[in-house]
């Protein structure tokens, strides 16, 4: 079941307006609601980027269907038979980078009482798309200090790190991709959300697979939620909302542990490709995408700010 919320003013923010505590966003009908919110620009250096892939770009452009709200986008470029960023010999597509914010915002961002964040962005996936096997999206990482940057490419999480990027799959069905610490009670509650969710043995677990679909040719709003576990409890939860619905929810997580008692959440992995390793995941032809109105925002640390599960 799916829990919904109540008052929410923006599909970008799809929680209660007095929930969210500070933030930013490059999205100015966001930032008109949300007064606590800053409206800024879509730009590297104001939005905190780093570690840059620096064999890919992410090019400033004015993507197609563009109004007020989508005058500005990060142009992901995939030229035929481009694969994941690990390859040593397909041609690179896509981008990769990581974001935490603008400097205000990553300092409260790395306060031990910023432990409930929400992070979002639109993609536009040209109106002829081809999905082939699937692809990664950008979405939430942390951890402990660098540790944080260290839970993908099929590394296993070892409490220190998480990372819960989104995927695209045949057809356009969507999943969250995570790494979480390996725990049994993080794989009993990952692999109980709906429809269908698969431990893979080296690269992480796709959940909720098919709880969306992607749409080419439309801007999709994508917002992440994640509040970290208190320490020694199973009290952490992950939700995805498309369009403003909440379409995954995961409870009783553990995304940190006493070990790793500093772990943070540290902005996004704003990275995106076709893959998977494998030729038969590759783009089957030279495509792109656009992302926008990237935004944040820390909210307070109280539970019970949803209704009712429907």
């Amino acid at each position: 079941m799916i829990s919904q919320y109540l008052g929410i003013i923006h599909p970008l923010f799809p929680v209660p307006s007095s929930s969210v505590k500070t933030g930013f966003t490059t999205s100015i009908s966001a930032g008109d609601k949300l007064p606590q919110i800053q409206i800024l620009p879509l730009l590297d250096e104001v939005l905190g980027v780093h570690r840059v892939n620096n064999r890919t770009t992410h090019q400033l452009t004015v993507p197609p269907s563009a109004d007020d709200d989508h005058a500005q986008a990060w142009e992901a470029f995939f030229p035929e038979g481009c694969i994941n960023p690990g390859n040593k010999v397909a041609p690179m597509g896509g981008f990769g980078f990581f974001m935490k914010g603008p400097n205000d915002f990553a300092t409260e961002l790395g306060k031990a009482t910023s432990t409930h964040v929400l992070f979002n962005y639109e993609v536009l996936f040209e109106s002829e798309w081809e999905w082939r096997k699937g692809g990664k999206l950008p979405g939430i990482f942390g951890g402990a200090g660098d540790a944080a940057y260290t839970c993908t490419g099929g590394r296993q999480s070892d409490g220190k790190c998480f990372n819960l990027r989104l995927m695209w799959r045949e057809n356009g069905k969507g999943e969250l991709y995570a790494y979480l610490p390996l725990t049994s009670s993080n794989t009993e509650h990952l692999l109980s959300v709906p429809p269908r969710s698969i431990q893979h043995p080296d690269y992480g677990f796709s959940v909720g697979r098919g709880a969306f679909t992607f749409v080419p040719g439309r801007w999709t709003t994508i917002a992440e939620r994640i509040k970290l576990n208190t320490i020694g409890y199973e009290d952490g939860e992950i939700e995805v909302f498309i369009d403003g619905k909440s379409v995954i929810l995961a409870t009783g997580l553990i995304l940190r542990d006493s070990t790793a008692i500093e772990s943070r959440v540290r902005g996004l992995h704003f990275q995106t490709f076709f893959g998977g390793h494998a030729p038969e995941w590759a783009s089957p032809k030279t495509q792109r995408a656009w992302f926008t109105n990237v935004s944040g925002a820390i909210l307070t640390d109280e539970r019970g700010i949803h209704r009712d599960e429907l």
